[in-house]
């Protein structure tokens, strides 16, 4: 079994203030009379209203339900995932930031690839952890992480914690399930794997069966933020054993998620169709990005995301490509690792697709980028 920060194998802490839904949900009944409350319940918010609506004005002065009931029913049911299997937080990083803070106590290792998802090694590195990269496969045809890589790496290092982005981040790679599941098979008996699921919902299969699995030893974490467009709001969930989430529970902030973020993400959840049509919309534009970008003769890696990446033949390159884009008003993303510093990774926006949006790159890859 893999283990958690010593410190939390004991009774407690629990959360001292589980809020006013879940008080409701013990006693079976309303309580309409708010009187011990420091939330600012007689605010007239005469501004915000007139702004945004009555509605938000009155989501903004409670707390939302730390429980986030609403969000984790409506998942479980869509996912088939038992409630107590589920965890509502503000977005994939901060449960990335929970999971190092449960599991890898400072001075113990965690295991990454070198150029994926930066704010991983960000948050490792603030917690105190000692942090091993090892490569991706990058080779003609391909730009992923290695997973036998991964699992050796664990072994020789001791890592409490092995980092896994799939689909990757910025490559866009998508591993299978078999594969994931080898390698969590072959991680040490005490270490996790934080598996960040964050573009799940663009993946052929993402409504597979498998896709509401709480696996043995892993923390699968999915977000609001892309599928659902929510990324100022955030809002993201885990799921994950119910022991490793009642772990979850002792390191948590129990108001992080917004009274209006909650409300949001219900109601996307109870308007499936449209997060659906959006997605193909996006796989749709990514097949032509694609095309595209091949027909150009770019190095364009498949990807199971909502971007596509362009391998260039060296950084230097990758680093003019990308000023020259900025300084004409286009932001693409270049991996700030040096180990990707020559991939560049463009969403898949009908912008994008806009004759002249990435003329720096079409001249890059017909080899007629001027120096």
């Amino acid at each position: 079994m893999p283990r958690f920060a010593d410190h939390l194998y004991r009774d407690g802490p629990t959360n001292p203030f589980p809020g006013l839904k879940a008080l409701e949900r013990r006693l079976g009944r309303e309580i309409p009379y708010r009187l011990g409350s420091n939330e600012g319940l007689d605010m007239p918010h005469q501004a915000l209203g007139a702004r945004f609506g009555r509605e938000l004005a009155d989501l903004a002065r409670c707390y939302g339900d730390a429980e986030a009931m609403g969000v984790r029913s409506r998942l479980s049911e869509r996912l088939g995932t038992p409630l107590e299997a589920l965890l509502v937080d503000a977005g994939a990083d901060s449960l990335m930031a929970l999971a190092l803070r449960a599991v890898a106590t400072p001075g113990t290792t965690v295991v990454s690839s070198a150029g994926t998802y930066p704010t991983f090694g960000y948050f490792a590195a603030g917690q105190g952890c000692r942090i091993v990269e090892v490569d991706y496969r990058d080779s003609p045809g391909i730009l992923a992480p290695d997973l036998d890589a991964l699992a050796q790496a664990a072994h020789r290092e001791d890592a409490r914690l092995v980092y896994l982005a799939n689909p990757d981040n910025p490559g866009g790679h998508l591993h299978d399930d078999e594969a994931v599941t080898r390698l969590l098979k072959a991680l040490p008996e005490d270490c996790h794997l934080l598996l960040d699921e964050a573009y799940h919902d663009f993946r052929a299969d993402a409504d597979s069966p498998s896709a509401g699995e709480a696996w043995s030893g892993a923390i699968r974490l999915r977000t609001f933020s892309k599928a659902h467009g929510l990324a100022g709001l955030r809002i993201g969930y885990a799921i994950a054993e119910p022991e490793t989430i009642e772990m979850l529970h002792k390191v948590r902030i129990h108001y992080a998620v917004s009274s209006l973020a909650e409300a949001a993400a219900e109601t996307l959840l109870d308007h499936s169709g449209e997060t659906r049509a959006h997605v193909q919309a996006v796989i749709d534009r990514r097949q032509r990005l694609t095309h595209w970008l091949r027909g150009l003769g770019a190095d364009v890696p498949d990807s199971a995301t909502n971007f596509v990446a362009v391998r260039l033949s060296d950084t230097e390159l990758a680093k003019r490509v990308h000023g020259e884009l900025l300084e004409a008003g286009s932001l693409i993303h270049r991996p700030p690792h040096p180990a990707l510093g020559h991939v560049l990774r463009i969403s898949a926006v009908e912008d994008a697709l806009r004759p002249g949006r990435l003329a720096a790159l079409e001249r890059a890859v017909s080899g007629r980028l001027e120096g």
